[in-house]
């Protein structure tokens, strides 16, 4: 356990690098949290632990009792990545996502991802899409129900039935899980552009009705906010083709799932892209989180240096914000991985060899940050 500098408040924080490039970005993420602590009137207490890969290798098992332990004492949990094709043949119980991640998500209640797609103007050129939908940039924020759904639901599993394997996942919503989903939502929306887009199935999908309707009673309570439905095959491609004319997404687990890589990739890069998956509140609209980039743990890039951290460090600034309420400091965060990027430092995942970029490695661009806060 380690310590930054001295002061009244001291939060404490979970730190789970993980596998891959975890620990990489991790650091570099800490290095940044470090320096902010330092020039403001809190400070952090640091609880490293195993967690997924990193801990199979060593404990059997991807989420270790002790590495419970210390999230529970925590104020939040910061999260790296986990998995790889190291441990993909084994049991699905004991592979890194199914036995650390998921887990984790609902022993904490994380019923709430908040996922921000931003494209900032200077990295419009790194988008996939036609240069027309995303000039300017964009600002995009998936609310993803994160408990329910077929991820959760029972009956499920692999049986015989007339002499072949079956697969069986239930897809099951109660009215109140996607209410409180909702509020989420609006409540983020109301901070923003004050609209939403409920994305659903209700043309072929029980839940979906269900959905649609209970959207629509939540949105009674939030006047300002003008609310449109999308099926969610129709809501890919709007994506796609007008990212800019949305504001806040609202989905529930398997489509919010798909649509946050959607828009991720959107964007230019999942090296970009924070994410905070949050739980019960706090009070004065803080809640216990978890906080993590939205890419996986890349395991062919690992350990060579050049891994973008601007999710990882991005994903503490959504934690001082959410959990800790510390928003001078998550703002001086954010501006100082915006500037950089605005000033031509590149990871390779967003370099395109212009003019104006530097292609640099995972701590230079740490470095870079630091110079800028």
């Amino acid at each position: 356990m380690t310590d930054s500098q001295n002061s009244s408040k001291i939060y404490r924080i979970a730190v789970l690098a993980g596998d891959g490039i975890g620990p990489e970005v991790m650091s570099e993420a800490v290095r940044v949290l470090d320096k902010v602590s330092a020039d403001s009137d809190f400070s952090v207490s640091y609880d490293e632990r195993l967690v997924g890969g990193a801990a199979l290798d060593v404990t059997q098992v991807p989420l270790p009792p002790d590495t419970l332990a210390a999230c529970e004492a925590a104020d939040a949990i910061l999260f790296g990545s986990v998995g790889g094709p190291k441990w993909e043949s084994l049991p699905p119980d004991l592979q890194p996502e199914r036995g650390a991640l998921l887990p984790l998500r609902k022993h904490f209640g994380l019923f709430a991802n908040l996922r921000p797609s931003v494209c900032f103007p200077s990295l419009t050129h790194a988008s996939p899409v036609k240069q027309s939908a995303v000039e300017g940039g964009f600002n995009v924020l998936c609310v993803r129900e994160l408990t329910g759904g077929l991820y959760f639901g029972t009956p499920k599993g692999i049986e015989i039935r007339d002499g072949e394997e079956v697969a069986i996942d239930t897809m099951v919503y109660s009215k109140s899980e996607i209410a409180r989903i909702a509020h989420v939502a609006f409540t983020a929306a109301m901070g923003r552009g004050k609209k939403l887009t409920s994305i659903d199935k209700a043309n072929v999908l029980q839940n979906g009705i269900l959905w649609r309707r209970t959207v629509e009673e939540v949105a009674k309570d939030y006047p300002e906010v003008e609310l449109k439905h999308l099926y969610v095959d129709n809501a890919a491609m709007q994506l796609i083709v007008r990212p800019k004319d949305f504001d806040v997404v609202l989905a529930e687990n398997l489509f919010g799932d798909i649509l946050s890589d959607e828009m991720a990739m959107i964007a230019g890069s999942l090296g970009m892209l924070a994410s905070a998956s949050l739980g019960a509140g706090k009070g004065d609209g803080l809640y216990f989180g978890m906080y993590e980039p939205s890419g996986g743990s890349a395991p062919d890039i690992a350990g060579q240096g050049i891994a973008n951290p601007s999710a990882q460090i991005l994903s503490v600034a959504m934690m001082l914000r959410y959990s800790f309420g510390e928003h001078a400091a998550a703002d001086r965060i954010e501006g100082a991985v915006r500037k950089a990027i605005d000033e031509g430092f590149r990871t390779g995942d967003i370099f395109r060899g212009r003019e104006a970029e530097t292609k640099v490695g995972t701590v230079a661009f740490g470095d870079a940050v630091l110079e800028r806060l």
